[in-house]
């Protein structure tokens, strides 16, 4: 399978720069792959195509302020480093520019002096491994001196970072949004509770590999990225029993995908666990858990748009990005939803 065949053209107008006002009036593009069929709706109408005993399944990681600015100590240079992996309490794998600057031993100042890092060794990719040293708490000092990391294609400034999260983040730990979520405000999730739709609750922490490009023609020689996940067993007992009873487990995110996959066997029963998953889901896979999914539009020749062509067939999501560049939908994070049954 080649990386071209994952291509489309998309104007640089329809990158959306920054979130709507309000969450859930982004459009939403709806592909039926029974009836081969596309409709144009709004986000907040998704309550139409959900039914009584539905699951929703969310993934409730948040967003670190990731991205700090800084200088190497001593020589004053500029330093850059992103917080991709939490190794240990206080150590962390960290991706830096310019990375010559950042030789083991090297020691970086970051907030005038609220955060400092000492290199202890190097990593994968050109990454490095650090030990950060602070008086207080980790979480409240990256929240003074961290930057939340907006994907390369955002170039606005962001004015609330709240809008990169979705409304339930809960657990720290991601380096770029699950974006699908974005769109949920809570009196929405309060219409589906009304119907009842059950929503259940994992976690994966999104790493900046997400981004990044798919480089080898033949796909099957990519190397995917890994990311951390955890699932509970009442997560686990609320979807098994969801197919028990015929209905549909309705993925949010191509991340609650990643997670359903890879803890579900061959039967499509989801185990509880935790851990690193690299799975790759590309045309031909045979899906075990998910049912149908909600998911944002995704850049050209990426992991995420290979995902989501193995679930709905490549040839109609092709289709299905023709027509919403066709009718103007924004795209990519900030961008508007595609909802698959």
């Amino acid at each position: 399978m080649n990386l071209k065949d994952f291509w489309y053209d998309l104007p640089e107008r329809l990158i959306a720069q920054n979130p709507l006002e309000k969450r859930d009036m982004s459009r939403l593009l709806v592909l039926n792959r029974n009836e081969d069929s596309l409709e144009h709706r709004h986000f907040k109408d998704l309550t139409d195509y959900l039914e009584e005993g539905d699951c929703l399944v969310i993934n409730n990681t948040r967003v670190l302020p990731a991205r700090l600015l800084g200088e190497k100590e001593g020589s004053g240079g500029r330093i850059e480093f992103v917080l991709l992996k939490r190794m240990e309490t206080d150590v962390w794998e960290v991706m830096l520019r310019p990375g010559r600057k950042a030789k083991p031993g090297s020691r970086f100042v970051f907030g005038n002096g609220l955060l400092k890092a000492e290199v202890i060794a190097l990593a994968e990719e050109g990454n490095r491994t650090v030990r950060f040293s602070y008086e207080g708490i980790f979480e409240e000092i990256l929240d003074k001196v961290g930057v939340m990391p907006l994907p390369p294609y955002i170039h606005a400034t962001l004015e609330d970072r709240e809008r990169y999260q979705t409304v339930y983040s809960k657990i720290n730990g991601s380096a770029a949004a699950p974006t699908a979520g974005l769109h949920f405000t809570p009196e929405l999730f309060a219409r589906l509770k009304e119907k009842g739709v059950k929503v259940v609750e994992v976690t994966l922490h999104v790493g900046l590999g997400t981004f990044r490009p798919v480089k080898t023609e033949n796909i099957l020689e990519h190397h995917m990225h890994k990311e951390a996940y955890f699932i509970t067993p009442e997560a686990c007992e609320a979807i098994n029993e969801t197919k028990a009873q015929g209905k549909r487990v309705i993925a949010v995110g191509t991340t609650s995908v990643r997670v359903l996959e890879t803890s579900a066997n061959d039967a499509g029963t989801v185990l509880p666990g935790e851990g690193e998953t690299d799975i790759f889901i590309y045309p031909g896979y045979r899906f075990k858990a998910v049912d149908a999914l909600i998911t944002n539009f995704h850049l050209p020749e990426s992991t995420l748009i290979m995902l989501v062509s193995a679930f709905a067939g490549k040839d109609r999501v092709m289709e299905a990005y023709r027509e919403a560049i066709a009718n103007e939908y924004r795209f990519f994070s900030f961008g508007d939803a595609m909802l698959i049954v």
